[in-house]
C-alpha cells in the first residue's frame, strides 16, 4: 500500500469517517458519513494530487441552463472544491483536488466539510433541480 493512501486513510480514521471500499491498486477509498452528507465520496491518490469527488444529483433533462447558472453561483460561496458536471452531462458532482506532498488532516477535513456546508445550505434547491 502506498504511503499516500496510508496517510489519507489515517486522517479519515482520525476524523471518524467510515471507509466503505478500498482499492489499494488504484490508491483510492470510498467513504461515508451520513451526518455530514457524505455518500460514496471517492478519495483518489493520483500523485501529485488527491482527488475528492462525490456524486450529488442527476442532471435534469430540462432547465439545464438554469441549473448550471445556479451551480456557478453556489460555487462562489464554497470554501473548497466546486460543483461540477461530468462530460456526459448526466450528473452533478462535488470535486476538489489537494496536493499530496504536503497534505495534512486539517486540509482534508476542510475539503470534506466544505461539501457538508454546501449541502446544508443548498440541499433543498438541489433536490428540486433533481426532480425536474
Amino acid at each position: 500500500m502506498s504511503e499516500n493512501l496510508n496517510k489519507v486513510k489515517s486522517y479519515l480514521l482520525e476524523m471518524d469517517v467510515k471507509i466503505t471500499k478500498e482499492n489499494e491498486t488504484e490508491e483510492l477509498v470510498v467513504i461515508q458519513d451520513e451526518d455530514r452528507g457524505i455518500q460514496n465520496m471517492i478519495i483518489d491518490c493520483e500523485e501529485p494530487i488527491v482527488i475528492i469527488e462525490q456524486p450529488i444529483i442527476p442532471i435534469p433533462k430540462e432547465n439545464k441552463a438554469e441549473l448550471y447558472k445556479r451551480l456557478l453561483q453556489m460555487n462562489h460561496e464554497m470554501v473548497h472544491g466546486a460543483f461540477v458536471i461530468n462530460e456526459e452531462e448526466t450528473t452533478v458532482f462535488y470535486r476538489d483536488t489537494l496536493q499530496l506532498e504536503n497534505l495534512d488532516k486539517n486540509e482534508l477535513e476542510a475539503s470534506i466539510s466544505s461539501l457538508s456546508l454546501a449541502l446544508a445550505e443548498n440541499a433543498n434547491e438541489l433536490i428540486e433541480f433533481a426532480k425536474k
